[in-house]
């Protein structure tokens, strides 16, 4: 056992009360100033980084419900290609895509000596699925699997050395996925959002089982409008412009996925819906417990990180409680939620390598 003290929403309902807007949170906080309104570039924020020692391809697969599942290879181009080596598969935030910190986090790896794969999850990103920007956690986490299943079948890949890395909503994707696949020989966490536990709880288990229920009993009438041809409602995510009365939360998420800093629009999506999930597949979150069974997943390690000053550490601490051994919580001094999306200063690079390095 080790814990180390490294420390430091869209057409949205009406009259949205104070839990709606924690899960509208869920978009994805920097330590930037919360009164800024420009971007943070502090810390070596680098989303859209490239390296010039790395080799990037486009890949594509399909996953058991045969949707094309699109992602984007690194290989270290100083690769002895006589060998086979280890791979590690990196999801990206919920809501958001592989250019948004799923690649800085597969090239980084990449220049550490990895083969790595980041994707873009079924619904969202290049990746097939229908309605866009729909919520299925059980499709999610097979989309990792179908990964696993690629990768098998490269020559310059030891399936029997394979990763997983999730960032943010991912976090608790991969844990589902190593649950019942595995073929995960480790399993890494960054900033992770238990996805099922915030929409049932909102942070830090401010919402009540009656204001959960209004939200179900919302959803459950809007499936009644869009079934009878209604148009399709969003939710949660990234508000779109800040006032005097915009939450700091929602002021770290609107700093990475509303500026240059991270915004990025694939050409599957409107502008106006980038982290924003359909108002009644979201509800699905509420049935998502991947934090069940969790302690089945050893003796593989597990490697949960977050920033000590992290409005989402909450998650990464009941999983470390709850999982078995071996495992490690590893806290970042002085990092929020959404730093360790992208600032390279801050994200501990060297421990994930040591992680990685040491387990595949």
């Amino acid at each position: 056992m080790a814990m180390i003290q490294n420390r430091e929403p869209t057409m949205y309902m009406k009259n949205l009360n104070k839990i709606t807007k924690a899960i509208i949170m869920l978009g994805l906080l920097s330590t930037a100033s919360l009164t800024a309104f420009a971007q943070d570039m502090s810390n070596g924020a680098d989303n859209f980084y490239q390296s010039d020692s790395v080799a990037m391809q486009r890949v594509t697969f399909k996953n058991q419900y045969n949707m094309e599942v699109v992602g984007n290879l690194f290989i270290p181009k100083n690769l002895d290609k006589k060998m086979t080596h280890p791979v590690i598969v990196v999801g990206h935030p919920m809501g958001a895509v592989k250019e948004q910190s799923a690649n800085l986090y597969a090239t980084k790896m990449a220049e550490q000596g990895f083969i790595t794969l980041s994707l873009d999850l079924s619904f969202w990103g290049e990746s097939e699925g229908q309605p866009r920007n729909a919520v299925s956690p059980d499709i999610y986490a097979e989309d990792f699997s179908a990964a696993v299943d690629y990768l098998g079948t490269n020559k310059l890949i030891d399936r029997t050395r394979i990763g997983v890395l999730g960032i943010c909503g991912s976090g608790s994707f991969v844990i589902s996925a190593a649950k019942i696949d595995p073929r995960m020989k480790a399993i890494a966490t960054v900033s992770m959002y238990n996805m099922g536990a915030v929409n049932r709880h909102a942070l830090n288990h401010s919402q009540t089982v009656e204001q959960r229920k209004k939200l179900i009993a919302a959803a459950a009438k809007q499936r009644d409008l869009e079934f009878g041809g209604g148009e399709i409602q969003y939710t949660s995510g990234t508000v779109h412009q800040l006032d005097k009365d915009t939450h700091p939360i929602q002021r770290e998420f609107y700093d990475f996925y509303r500026t240059p800093r991270g915004e990025y629009t694939p050409a599957s999506s409107s502008p106006q819906l980038t982290t924003h999930p359909t108002l009644t597949s979201n509800i699905k979150f509420m049935n998502f417990y991947p934090f069940n069974d969790i302690e089945t997943i050893s003796p593989r390690p597990m490697l949960f990180i977050t920033g000590d000053k992290a409005h989402s550490k909450e998650f990464s601490e009941e999983a470390y409680r709850l999982a078995g051994e071996p495992k490690e919580l590893y806290y970042v001094k002085g990092a929020g939620h959404v730093d360790l999306y992208d600032r390279t200063a801050l994200i501990p690079w060297n421990k994930l390598t040591e992680f990685f390095s040491k387990t595949l």
